[in-house]
């Protein structure tokens, strides 16, 4: 077969196309036609057939599925033969584990299910079949271990105004990983690194987005939202992890993978942690402030009591107002 699929040719044409037309653009035969088709249907794919006229795409699935992903993506690097698991241990392991083979940069792996989800200190990401939209992606960047502080922020940034633009939610960034919706998590990041002393190997950006849950486990309830809680809607998860694709692409080529000062102040404006009291670890004490702002390093500012500015650029702050 060459580069294109059947969804694609189907979703191309939007209208009948004959087997036959079919078998000659994929380069195979009618009957391997037929058969991929039958595949297609078992995977979700509403694929008519009309004697003499051929098949036509009805409707695409609306879990995660390469195909209808691929057909969806408008990014240059990122995702272009994006990976999509059935199921799987963690997209980040599993994305590691390509990234220590060589896999190119921009590499992009969904899955409809993960076993072994992972957050921030090693918190655990729960989440069933097809209720969220989970991915991580790879970058080969050319810089050294200290300049990847502003990967987190930006992916948080693309991330939010992905979901803002295409499910009309009033989310907000919760430094430093966070994007929260009424207070609640709504998606959360994690950004790993294989890096050599004076330079970065890869990176991989971790990102789950809470789509189908109606009812979370009890003892995340009061913290956890999701796109069906705030807006009463089913999104087609392929639509919309292409658009978050294309917003990161944008945010990491536009901002050289750096806090511009456009994008800090970007970042600024929807960052609901400034301007709130936040408490913090500071060696063994915790130390309580008000967050002011963020440098271009995307390290938080807090202006102790005694007017001092302290910068935390890792672990655990509390934000009042926010689980």
């Amino acid at each position: 077969m060459n580069n294109l699929t059947i969804p694609e040719i189907l979703i191309q044409t939007n209208e009948y196309v004959s087997g036959q037309t079919l078998a000659e653009k994929l380069g195979v035969s009618r009957q391997a036609v037929w058969k991929e088709i039958n595949a297609l249907r078992d995977e979700g794919y509403e694929i008519s057939s009309v004697p003499r006229k051929g098949y036509k795409l009805e409707a695409a699935p609306k879990h995660l599925n390469e195909a209808a992903l691929k057909s969806n993506l408008k990014t240059n690097i990122i995702g272009k033969n994006p990976i999509v698991l059935e199921t799987v241990g963690s997209t980040n392991d599993y994305l590691k584990a390509l990234g220590a083979q060589g896999c190119e940069n921009g590499t992009v792996v969904a899955a409809r299910e993960q076993v072994a989800g992972k957050g921030r200190l090693g918190r655990v990401w729960k989440s069933k079949r097809d209720d969220s939209v989970m991915f991580s992606l790879l970058l080969r960047p050319k810089i050294a271990p200290g300049e990847v502080s502003a990967i987190t922020p930006l992916a948080g940034l693309a991330v939010c105004k992905a979901l803002r633009d295409f499910a009309g939610i009033d989310c907000k960034i919760k430094w430093p990983n966070d994007i929260i919706s009424g207070n609640k998590k709504l998606a959360g990041i994690l950004t790993e690194m294989s890096a050599e002393f004076d330079a970065v190997e890869y990176i991989v950006t971790g990102i789950g987005i809470n789509a189908d849950q109606a009812v979370f486990p009890e003892e995340i309830a009061y913290k956890a939202t999701s796109l069906l809680l705030e807006t009463g809607r089913h999104f087609d998860k392929n639509k919309l992890l292409a658009r978050v694709l294309k917003q990161i692409e944008d945010e990491f080529l536009n901002n050289d993978l750096e806090l511009s000062h456009t994008a800090l102040g970007e970042y600024t404006s929807l960052c609901a942690t400034i301007g709130r009291n936040v408490t913090f670890m500071r060696g063994t004490r915790r130390v309580s402030g008000m967050a002011v702002s963020l440098n271009r390093h995307g390290e938080l500012n807090i202006m102790l009591s005694d007017g001092t500015i302290c910068t935390v650029n890792s672990g655990e702050v509390t934000v009042q107002g926010i689980y």
